[in-house]
């Protein structure tokens, strides 16, 4: 592999890895495969693949469960990720990231494998996350926007799910992506059929970068402790996670007789819908990791569990904040027609009663929230704060 003191090349990685079999086991690299690729010309200008040995061989899964190859006897002979370190460190740090879900996947799992061995892992100039990107840029009109759709898709063949073939084949993804969008960018006008792709797109980027509960790594979920102010400090979550759940069954709606405002005496509006299975477990990994992170901190706070089970099914509690010292909601708030079709809707004043005439018990919604720890007035939690509400239509 070139060693390249300026490091301008794009470093696109991918890992293969084991299968968790029970919550809880970690995903144990088995390949690592990278090319440099030129950023001007996107000629590939150099490639390293190994195969990696794991520390316990019966970690890997039986041949008969594994199709792309990989199994105990072909990786019994091969170098462990120490012994890889120096080379794998030299490919990515300083460069820029790329490759296909690798900011909620492969990322972390390089991290957590250079902490393993007692080494600081490379750090990127800039990552760049083609799932992501595609999303937001050329939609969902491949479908599931998984790589081996997307290869379908444009007549590439089929995903081999080996690290090196996997890093070529994202590449030709995104040329032949790139090139429908120029070619796409250079039609003229098509009136209302313009505007319907140009809305369709805005609502992809108002969605992107949020992930379904199912798509979470759930043993890459991390906090740490970061500054506030005045020497405190706060609990963040790492890798900025934000969740998309669709089709949410609202149990209460807004409280009409809140009794808590903010600081700008704003109303402080939040509504409960109910947690899916999945949502559940990607939380109660946030809480169980945050609240003990809490405790180490020496915080004498209450933990309150994000998840609400004093009803008949878990539910959430998600927050409607206003914008910055102004009144009116910071939450894009859209309507789902029948037909698909989701208009944002437009307020111009916060009116808690013109919010529960849309959010009613019983209907169902598409939430798109963060997550933030707080630590306040001997109350401490993960606060779910809505960034995107679609309301369906009856």
């Amino acid at each position: 592999m070139v060693r390249s003191e300026d490091r301008f090349e794009y470093a696109f990685f991918d890992l293969e890895t084991t299968k968790p079999t029970q919550p809880g086991q970690e995903c144990i690299i088995l390949e690592f495969g990278a090319i440099l690729v030129c950023p001007s010309t996107l000629v590939e200008l150099d490639a390293y693949s190994t195969l990696v040995r794991p520390a316990d061989l019966s970690s890997i899964a039986p041949l008969p469960m594994r199709s792309n190859g990989i199994n105990r006897d072909t990786v019994a002979s091969s170098p462990t990720f120490q012994d890889i370190a120096d080379e794998v460190y030299d490919i990515l740090h300083g460069r820029i990231w790329a490759g296909h879900n690798i900011l909620g996947f492969d990322c972390a799992l390089i991290q957590k494998a250079f902490a393993h061995i007692g080494r600081p892992a490379p750090k990127p100039k800039g990552t760049i996350d083609s799932l992501a990107l595609l999303e937001q840029r050329f939609g969902r009109r491949a479908g599931n926007m998984k790589m081996d759709t997307l290869a379908n898709y444009f007549g590439l063949g089929r995903q081999e799910h080996r690290s090196l073939a996997d890093v070529r084949l994202n590449l030709e993804v995104l040329k032949n992506c790139a090139t429908v969008l120029f070619l796409e960018s250079s039609l003229p006008d098509m009136g209302p059929l313009s505007n319907e792709m140009q809305e369709e797109l805005n609502q992809l980027d108002s969605a992107v970068g949020f992930l379904e509960p199912d798509q979470v790594f759930i043993p890459s979920i991390d906090a740490s402790l970061v500054p506030l102010y005045r020497g405190s400090q706060r609990i963040k979550l790492l890798h900025d996670l934000k969740l998309c759940c669709r089709h949410m069954k609202l149990r209460f709606g807004i409280n009409m007789k809140s009794d808590f405002f903010d600081y700008y005496g704003r109303p402080k509006l939040n509504i409960i819908a109910d947690a899916s299975p999945n949502l559940c477990k990607v939380l109660d990994a946030c809480d169980d990791i945050a609240s003990k992170l809490s405790v180490d901190s020496g915080s004498k706070s209450e933990w309150k569990p994000v998840v609400i089970r004093q009803y008949d099914y878990p539910a959430v509690r998600l927050h409607i904040p206003a914008s910055g010292d102004i009144r009116i909601y910071a939450t894009e708030i859209y309507k789902k027609e029948p037909s698909g079709t989701e208009q944002r809707l437009v307020f111009t004043k916060l009116d808690s009663s013109e919010l529960s005439t849309l959010f009613k018990q019983g209907s169902f919604m598409d939430a798109f929230f963060s997550l933030d720890p707080y630590d306040y007035q001997q109350n401490a939690s993960i606060r779910l704060v809505a960034k995107k509400l679609v309301i369906h239509s009856n």
